[in-house]
């Protein structure tokens, strides 16, 4: 069969070439048509202004599935990048980027130095699309100033026996809570089950304070609400019930983009909504590349977002008051002042751990 011929996408100034255009990105589902890589180019250049709102002039890590998408294929999270799957991600700014391309530094957790995409055009985002990019993992800060975070994230990811409907209630509950200290929170589908709710924060704190501030919410929302859980490991999680993932608030810790295309069938996408669309949504596979950019057209529901840069006084305060103390980190972090014992409990055997959490070695 001859190789399709590449075309091209018009966004602002640039025209952007894209390769093998008629390659099959999301095969067909009962609600939405086969999907080519034309078309998911084409749907992030439709997107732009929402898409530049909210993910403009940050570094990104891009999960790049250069195949396309298919039920069974596997992502390549080994260490050190280890690509042995279908789809990886890109930290540093993949070859052959054209020149209008722009990076960002940032530190990773261990010190290290990578160039990252930095979103400054909607025509960089088409660009990463060409490469194979479907979602999109914005750092929590801008180019500007890559060591203070400029927003709080909470993702609400619904564990075994859970549905979307039990995220929506926990949101809810953030939403209270957040009112109630005086800030203002904004969601989003994840494009999955899980919801995300975001807080716009002044840009004084450093990332360990942004987690804190996130976990002292999550204390309270487990006070509220018995379905929410801060537990870490996944033995310790009650059926049904849904995980607060306050570690995304790490250095080089993401979560998928807004308005960015997930790899699940039907090419959905994590959609910000307001939460009065949120209340009455049933299944979050409605917001799809098929019928985003329609949606878009009456307005983009975080327009507000960045008219606010709240303290996160409040939450930190929380972070003070409620027992409980440090939570585990990610396992690809250096050991933490103050970590519990970086084991699985059941797995936990008390005399090789000292009261700092630190193994002992026999």
């Amino acid at each position: 069969m001859a190789k399709s011929p590449a075309a091209s996408v018009v966004v602002g100034e640039r025209e952007v070439r894209v390769s093998s255009p008629d390659r099959i990105v999301y095969e067909a589902t009962d609600r939405t048509p086969g999907i080519t890589k034309l078309q998911v180019c084409e749907y992030f250049a439709a997107v732009a202004d929402a898409f530049m709102h909210a993910n403009g002039n940050r570094p990104v890590a891009l999960e790049r599935w250069p195949d396309g998408w298919r039920e069974g294929m596997t992502l390549s999270v080994g260490p050190g990048g280890q690509q042995t799957g279908d789809g990886f991600y890109s930290k540093r700014l993949p070859k052959g980027a054209p020149a209008w391309v722009q990076t960002c530094r940032v530190t990773t957790p261990n010190g290290r130095r990578i160039d990252e995409l930095c979103l400054t055009e909607p025509a960089a985002a088409v660009w990463a699309a060409h490469m194979g990019t479907l979602t999109f993992h914005p750092w929590a800060v801008r180019a500007s100033d890559v060591d203070h975070p400029d927003e709080l994230r909470l993702d609400l990811d619904p564990q075994e026996g859970a549905t979307f409907e039990d995220a929506k209630r926990v949101a809810g509950a953030a939403r209270e809570l957040l009112e109630e200290l005086g800030l203002r929170g904004f969601v989003k589908t994840s494009g999955n089950r899980g919801i995300h709710v975001y807080v716009r924060i002044a840009t004084r704190y450093g990332f360990d304070q942004v987690r804190h501030a996130a976990i002292g919410l999550g204390r309270e929302l487990e006070r509220r609400d018995t379905g929410a859980t801060l537990n870490w490991w996944k033995e310790e999680r009650p059926p049904g019930s849904v995980f607060l993932d306050v570690n995304q608030n790490l250095r080089d810790r993401t979560v998928a983009g807004a308005w960015s295309l997930r790899p699940r069938p039907g090419a959905p996408v994590s959609t910000p909504l307001s939460w009065a669309r949120l209340a009455e949504l049933s299944d979050p596979r409605e917001f799809n590349l098929t019928t985003v950019p329609a949606f878009l057209k009456d307005g983009d529901p975080w327009a507000e977002i960045d008219e606010v840069e709240h303290s996160l006084e409040g939450l930190l305060e929380l972070w003070e008051a409620l027992p409980g103390g440090e939570i585990n980190f990610p396992p690809d972090y250096p050991k933490m002042p103050g970590e519990p014992p970086r084991v699985q409990p059941s797995k936990k055997v008390a005399e090789h751990w000292d009261a700092e959490g630190n193994r002992i070695d026999a």
